[in-house]
């Protein structure tokens, strides 16, 4: 069954990456296959969501009629790249004239519509309000693939504190290179994540992926990098120093497995486990924590021994319930951000409705501590 839930995990990967490259049928059919696997509630989530949006939304954009109002529709011609089913979406000549002020950007402050010396929630907010404008399923205009690809890549390099400071450093250069600079000193400011990924991580959840945009001598550039030559070797020596600054993680990680393989289990689960042989029932004092342990328990804790035995129960118990309870609020949260994104009020409703019981449990044993 573990199996099972590991192939699922990677059909939901599949799927959003299909849905963020618009291939709704793809992504539905993998999401069809990972509830086969082993059925999860983000899977199901995905799924509700593709089927309400088969239809368009009450108030949504059409197009034109002819009369040359409201909403413009594209030609096969408007951008290179883009496939015939995009080019025969809807767009507005406000969506347009937003494409056309980020490509003009001249470096990713501008795209993001920040100032240099903008905090790490300034530059979050910024983003999450353009990539819900620029994503590819509500932006159809020519060129709203490539702004929403510069605004992701534009806050990957800014909220990374290193790229940041070498992209102050040598941004401007950069964007005004010298014939010399060009022949000598090339600085590119990679992603280490795609804008679609990056997306997903920011509203429900995502997978990294290959796929790196760097913004190179004054212009933007997408898709995949290919290196060859020096560059091919850089990137093998960047592995093996990568791997020697992990030595000590990899060291300390060890020992720690190791260690843990030496320390005796405790006396006590907080779910009945026949194998280990804890199957009788007990409560803690304090917050009657639900417990159990081994024939032989009552025998050899008692007293102080078995006061502290409990302590560890129930930190325990409130640390089960703290790490569920930010799970919660996450579940929620995401389809939060995922009904308002596709203009779902059922899927909002749903998830307005959507309890928090490990939430709910932690302010409960809150206020019998502290009164």
């Amino acid at each position: 069954m573990e199996s099972n839930k590991d192939e699922a995990e990677r059909c939901i990967k599949i799927s959003i990456s299909a849905l963020s490259n618009n291939q709704t049928d793809k992504a539905k059919r993998f999401l069809e296959k990972a509830q086969r696997l082993f059925p999860t509630d983000q899977a199901k989530s995905l799924l509700e969501s593709i089927e309400q949006n088969k239809k368009p939304p009450d108030g949504a954009e059409r197009p034109m009629n002819g009369d040359g109002s409201g909403v413009r529709q594209r030609s096969h011609g408007d951008e290179a790249g883009d496939s015939a089913t995009d080019s025969a979406k809807p767009y507005t000549s406000d969506q347009l004239d937003a494409v056309k002020k980020i490509k003009s950007c001249k470096d990713y402050y501008d795209i993001l519509g920040v100032e240099k010396d903008a905090g790490e929630e300034d530059l979050k907010k910024s983003y999450r309000k353009l990539a819900l404008k620029f994503h590819p399923d509500k932006n159809h205009a020519p060129g709203a693939t490539e702004a929403f690809k510069a605004i992701g890549n534009a806050y990957a390099v800014l909220g990374n504190t290193e790229k940041r400071s070498q992209y102050d450093q040598y941004g401007e250069e950069r964007a005004h290179p010298t014939r010399q600079q060009h022949r000598h000193q090339r600085h590119d400011f990679e992603a280490d994540i795609s804008p679609e990924d990056l997306f997903n991580m920011f509203f429900g959840g995502g997978f990294p992926s290959r796929n790196v945009h760097v913004y190179r001598n004054g212009g933007m550039h997408f898709g995949h990098q290919h290196r060859a030559g020096p560059e091919r070797r850089e990137q093998r020596d960047g592995g093996f120093a990568l791997f020697v600054q992990l030595m000590p993680i990899l060291i300390l990680i060890f020992v720690s497995a190791l260690s843990q393989m030496m320390v005796t289990p405790p006396p006590y689960s907080l779910s009945h486990r026949s194998g280990a042989g804890h199957i009788n029932r007990r409560q803690t004092q304090t917050l009657k924590v639900a417990y159990y342990v081994g024939a032989s328990f009552t025998k050899e804790y008692s007293g102080k021994d078995l006061r502290n035995v409990e302590r560890s129960v129930e930190e325990d118990y409130i640390s089960n319930l703290r790490n569920n309870c930010w799970k919660e609020k996450q579940q929620k949260e995401g389809l939060l951000y995922r009904a308002r994104y596709f203009g779902d009020s059922d899927l909002y409703q749903r998830a307005q409705r959507m309890g928090t019981p490990s939430c709910s449990r932690l302010s409960e044993i809150q206020i019998m501590l502290h009164g």
